[in-house]
């Protein structure tokens, strides 16, 4: 067997180190006499797993005390959803600063239980730079201010999301959070969608200061209330127990791999790498981000001539590069280089950009 590098946005690559660790405990977890997709969410041995995963978790992102974390079942949409239902009551406005689809997305999930308004949005410019603080138009009595802190599919991300005075700031990390290090503090909560740093598709994390919490929110459902997930230990329902055992093996490796510091210095490097690439091409590719607003994680980049795409493609593939096309938005190429992208995955992807330019120049 022989595994390609994946670019892939999401669900993305995960570290081969875990993929064997989960495949020798496929068939029996420890010592349960079961695999770990059927032994009890209750039992012993899945909540040694959770509490672990938690406890993991919290080092990784030094995640202070007075803040909750829910493992929650769904991705990030779902989070948004319930975003205006817990943290703000019927009606009453949240901001969102809009810098790609996901920003879009957000806004839209929040609108059928809140005033959702536009606090900043580059969607006119075409999603390719990032509002100026200064022109950000704010709600003094808004329950929250909703950011997107990477947007995948445009590659366009915050490496410092400005605060909002008394108004939490609420942020969506999907695809860069445990990227950096980042001070949780500054922020009333995070989400993420496990399927690109974190682990696989199907399972989320929410980190929400505990003040927050108490809000009394809107009529909810019990299974919708944070605060009931935050006392069920977020199993009120049977949770996707694979997807957060290989959460914690993922929160595991990159623990054991350094931490989030180095995992900084290996993507400033990866990201500096494939950028390089693409502006040294002489205009044989090209990205159209801002430079001050370019993701690290997710890397969209389009040929001089479109007609080449199917080549490009077709070619990287056969080279052992895969999952490089881009969303049906943008079309061209996207590269996704999350933690679990080696950087001599991203050198592959260079020398091989260069080599087909000289073949197809």
């Amino acid at each position: 067997m022989s595994r390609a590098y994946n670019f892939s946005p999401g669900p993305a690559a995960l570290p081969e180190p875990v993929l064997r660790q989960a495949q020798a405990e496929m068939l029996e977890y420890r010592d349960s006499g079961a695999s770990i997709v059927e032994i009890s969410h209750r039992g012993e041995a899945f909540l040694e797993v959770a509490h672990r995963t938690e406890a993991d978790l919290r080092t990784l992102l030094s995640i202070p005390d007075d803040y909750a974390v829910l493992f929650t079942a769904g991705g990030a949409t779902t989070v948004q959803a319930l975003l205006p239902l817990n943290f703000a009551n019927a009606g009453q406005t949240v901001d969102y600063v809009v810098t790609g689809h996901w920003g879009k997305t957000a806004l839209k999930q929040a609108a059928p239980s809140a005033d959702a308004r536009i606090a900043a949005s580059t969607e006119a410019g075409g999603f390719r730079s990032l509002p100026a603080r200064g022109e950000w138009t704010e709600s003094p009595d808004a329950a929250y201010l909703h950011v997107t802190a990477n947007e995948t599919i445009h590659g366009v991300e915050f490496r410092e999301i400005p605060t909002a005075g008394d108004v939490p700031v609420i942020a969506d990390f999907s695809s860069s959070i445990a990227s950096e290090p980042l001070d949780i503090t500054r922020f009333g909560a995070i989400y993420a969608g496990a399927q690109k740093n974190l682990g696989p598709v199907g399972i989320a994390v929410l980190i929400a200061r505990r003040d927050l919490l108490e809000r009394a929110g809107q009529p909810r459902a019990p299974i919708f209330d944070y605060r009931t997930q935050l006392e069920g230990e977020s199993m009120l329902n049977t949770p996707p127990t694979w997807n957060w055992y290989m959460l914690g093996l993922t929160v595991k490796w990159m623990l054991d791999e350094g931490g989030v510091a180095v995992f900084a210095e290996r993507n400033a490097r990866k990201a500096a790498l494939l950028y390089s690439a693409i502006d040294g091409s002489g205009g044989y590719y090209r990205n159209d981000v801002a430079i001050d607003a370019r993701s690290r994680m997710n890397v969209p980049f389009f040929l001089h001539d479109p007609a080449l795409d199917a080549a490009f493609l077709t070619e990287s593939k056969a080279a052992g590069l895969v999952a490089l096309k881009g969303h049906r938005v943008l079309g061209g190429m996207r590269a996704s280089i999350y933690n679990a992208m080696p950087e001599a995955g991203v050198q592959a992807l260079a020398d091989f950009m260069q080599e087909f330019q000289q073949r197809h120049g």
